[in-house]
């Protein structure tokens, strides 16, 4: 419970509470609202704390299970907290501006990607050292357009689990795509929205930078969790791993001991090596069994 006062008063002191004018609200958000002071809305802190805590759970869990969350705000002051925060955790942004078909047109997407990738390479590798002066800073310039917009997504080869959106009115394109393709959303849901258009929402002001920082900071570090407890498995397993090639590895020395100690190489077995355990004894004629000749005659 003390957990909870302490972030409630660090959501309280970052302003996560202001909602929008009244006039501007939208009636689902009504179980969200704590009260209305001077025709601004306040968000109830304690569904705020819920919906961060739920959240940030499924996504902990989405991030140990190895899948990858996208991370959207493309307004302009979320972009530097959200491009810090997704870069911590290794995650796709996008923070510059939502391309039309980013995930229902994914492949096309990917080939521009690859296209950004190929002239980079080339600039780096002095392939393109041939061209002319115009020629090469038109790619340059082209390469920086596409990596504004599509940086964030560079490293991923395949659509997301999830999609993490800091105002779901403003990303509503994005919703909407998601959505179509059946991906987990999250969102910080202001007093202006449908909290019922994300499957998780977190009510909480999404204009103040304040606001947005905190938010997006607790959910990295709960990324950040399921990315350890995933990583501490992995080398569990691989210790698991190395100890059962161990015991194989000294198994089968003993299995090939055994097969040449039957082959005689090794300790005396069978028949064979007879000397060893003392010399062979002579049988001697007695008396009456001396020589004999042919059909047993006595010489």
């Amino acid at each position: 419970m003390e957990n909870n006062t302490s972030l409630q008063q660090q959501l309280l002191e970052a302003g996560v509470h202001f909602g929008h004018l009244k006039k501007k609200w939208n009636p689902k958000m009504l179980p969200y609202i704590f009260a209305e002071k001077k025709g601004i809305h306040i968000i109830d802190l304690n569904k705020t704390v819920e919906g961060l805590e739920e959240a940030a759970a499924a996504m902990k869990s989405i991030a140990k299970s190895g899948k990858k969350i996208m991370f959207v705000a493309t307004k302009k002051q979320a972009k530097e907290i959200v491009t810090e925060a997704a870069r911590r955790v290794n995650m796709p942004f996008v923070t510059e501006r939502w391309l039309g078909g980013m995930l229902t047109n994914f492949n096309t997407v990917r080939k521009s990607v690859k296209k950004m990738q190929s002239i980079e390479k080339m600039l780096n590798d002095g392939t393109l050292d041939s061209i002319t002066k115009k020629e090469r800073l038109t790619l340059t310039r082209d390469k920086e357009k596409m990596e504004k917009v599509l940086g964030g997504i560079a490293a991923i080869s395949r659509v997301p689990a999830a999609l993490f959106l800091v105002d779901i009115g403003h990303e509503h394109i994005a919703l909407s795509e998601a959505k179509r393709l059946n991906i987990t959303t999250f969102g910080m849901v202001d007093t202006n929205c449908d909290p019922n258009k994300v499957e998780f929402s977190i009510p909480a002001n999404d204009d103040a930078t304040k606001s947005i920082a905190i938010i997006t900071n607790y959910i990295v570090a709960a990324i950040a969790e399921g990315l350890a407890e995933r990583q501490a498995e992995k080398e569990e397993d691989s210790e698991e791993t190395e100890e059962t090639n161990t015991r194989a590895m000294k198994f089968d020395e003993g299995s090939d001991e055994g097969k040449e100690r039957r082959r005689g190489t090794g300790a005396p077995a069978g028949g064979k090596g007879r000397s060893a355990a003392g010399p062979q004894k002579r049988r001697v004629a007695g008396p009456g069994q001396g020589n004999r000749g042919p059909g047993g005659a006595r010489r």
